[in-house]
């Protein structure tokens, strides 16, 4: 019973970890040419796990630190799986899809994520109450960031219906995404001065961190992890063309459901955990702190690394995308606005996220 007893608890203790079993699958699927269908479903539960062991090494090495640095570190690896996977999408020339992933990721932790922890956290404890300056906070922060996320696109619009959009949108996002980086990093050193941030959650690698790891074994397993993702990741995208036509789903369905998903499952594991056992602040700042994250941080980073790999990216999204990012950041400013989250609040975020996937599901191709 001894070796049973401890795949049980392997399991209990690794719910993500179990799926990489997929990782043999997915490297025979590619060596031997199997169906790109196959290939892309082998890949893409491969690198969950793999994301997962990212995020766990990220908080031990923020773990052997003190809380300010853990949270810096956490701060800057935290969507580094997803980061990943883009910039393997910028290189196959998917700027489509890269576009997609960016808004899939905010609405994702707004409305799937958030939804979900306060979901379940409401119907196991009731009404649940959380730090109102902290969300008031991150509702301005996220307002601040959807707007400047519009201007871009704004002018883009407006130069086309003149003439061609050209090199002033792209100047546009380059400035942009400069002024996004600046901001990022005001939010991190204004982080490591003041406990309550709306970029850094800083309780969050001391909540999770697996203790039982050295820094050594962290920085390894952060090592091989990155370079597995990065293989797959290839891997996954080379197979999203063939997909798409095989399947019918658009290339902005996959990148805006599934390549979230896909990069952030632990992490969105941990924000329903916590809200399960009542630590609600945490829950929403884990939530929150990572759609800033990817907005200040990972979409205007892959700006400039676009221009290195000869295909440049713009901050320019279509209308559709525009109006659900708008959506997105209201519902989930005013559900945070009064410090209290109740079972119904969480169902009306998944609502609208329900909605929003089936709309872009029935997108053409």
């Amino acid at each position: 019973m001894a070796p049973i007893q401890k795949v049980k608890t392997f399991i209990r203790d690794n719910p993500v970890g179990v799926l990489l079993v997929a990782l043999p699958f997915a490297i025979l699927a590619e060596l031997l040419h199997w169906s790109p269908t196959t290939i892309f479903v082998l890949s893409a539960i491969a690198i969950i796990p793999l994301a997962g062991y990212i995020g766990a090494a990220t908080e031990v090495l923020a773990y052997h630190t003190n809380p300010r640095i853990g949270g810096l570190l956490n701060a800057t690896l935290g969507n580094a799986a997803e980061l990943i996977i883009t910039i393997a999408a910028i290189r196959a020339g998917l700027l489509d899809l890269v576009k997609a992933s960016i808004t899939g990721s905010i609405l994702g932790n707004l409305l799937l994520v958030l939804g979900m922890s306060i979901l379940l956290g409401g119907l196991r404890h009731g009404v649940q109450s959380f730090n109102r300056k902290q969300a008031g906070n991150n509702a301005i922060m996220l307002v601040l960031t959807v707007v400047i996320l519009l201007i871009p696109s704004l002018l883009s619009h407006y130069i086309g219906s003149i003439e061609v959009p050209g090199p002033r949108v792209e100047a546009l996002s380059l400035g942009v995404a400069s002024v996004m980086i600046v901001l990022y990093v005001l939010g991190l050193i204004y982080s490591y001065m003041v406990v309550e941030s709306p970029v850094v959650v800083e309780e969050a690698g001391h909540e999770t961190a697996p203790k039982k790891w050295s820094l050594r074994t962290g920085i390894l397993i952060l090592l091989l992890a990155t370079a597995g993702v990065a293989y797959l990741s290839e891997v996954l995208v080379g197979s999203v063309e063939s997909v798409v036509s095989a399947l019918g789903l658009s290339e902005f369905f996959i990148g805006l459901i599934f390549i979230p998903i896909i990069g952030n499952v632990a992490e969105h594991i941990v924000a329903v955990q916590v809200a399960l056992k009542n630590k609600m602040t945490l829950s929403v700042e884990i939530a929150i702190a990572s759609s800033l994250q990817i907005a200040l941080f990972v979409a205007p980073l892959l700006v400039f690394i676009s221009l290195l790999i000869g295909n440049p990216l713009t901050l320019v999204f279509n209308p559709l995308e525009l109006i659900a990012l708008i959506a997105g950041v209201l519902i989930a400013a005013l559900v945070s606005a009064d410090g209290e989250s109740n079972w119904l609040e969480g169902a009306e975020l998944l609502a609208i996220y329900i909605i929003l996937a089936l709309t872009f599901f029935l997108m053409p191709v």
